[in-house]
């Protein structure tokens, strides 16, 4: 049974942003849903898509996603996600590995969440490998991201 963290009975993961990039929130939608069914989200976790090319930390740092983990666990966290850079990306990459780009950036930001729910100092090691490997699960079950 899920514990509901923040003591609001809000719980899952959602996505969020009608401006994000529409093939990219689509895909990120699907990945939310397989997530679901796989894995436990004891307190909500909304994902913001912004439509530009960056987001900006807390911290004043420019990146491509990022994860806000409150000091309290009564306060909800979140994570956003630039999708600007898709068409760039897909005409580079091609849409398939530009949209895996994505769902690697929610799969990490998805890894410091969980650090967060563990009450563990937040930290880079192992996440790439982690997100990494949630995506390939991913992979195995579907044709296309």
């Amino acid at each position: 049974m899920s514990v509901d963290v923040a003591g609001r009975g809000l719980r899952g993961l959602r996505i969020r942003g009608q401006r994000g990039h529409p093939e990219v929130r689509a895909a990120l939608i699907r990945f939310a849903r397989w997530l679901r069914r796989h894995r436990e989200f004891p307190t909500l976790l909304p994902v913001y898509l912004i439509p530009g090319e960056q987001v900006r930390t807390g911290e004043g740092e420019l990146c491509s996603a990022s994860f806000f983990a409150p000091d309290s666990k009564l306060d909800a966290p979140y994570a956003r996600i630039a999708t600007g850079d898709f068409p760039r990306l897909r005409r580079s990459w091609g849409r398939d590995c530009a949209l895996a780009a994505y769902l690697h950036s929610l799969a990490h930001e998805l890894v410091h969440y969980d650090q967060w729910l563990s009450s563990r100092a937040p930290t880079e090691r192992g996440v790439v490998l982690k997100a990494k490997r949630t995506v390939e699960r991913y992979a195995m079950d579907v044709t296309h991201p």
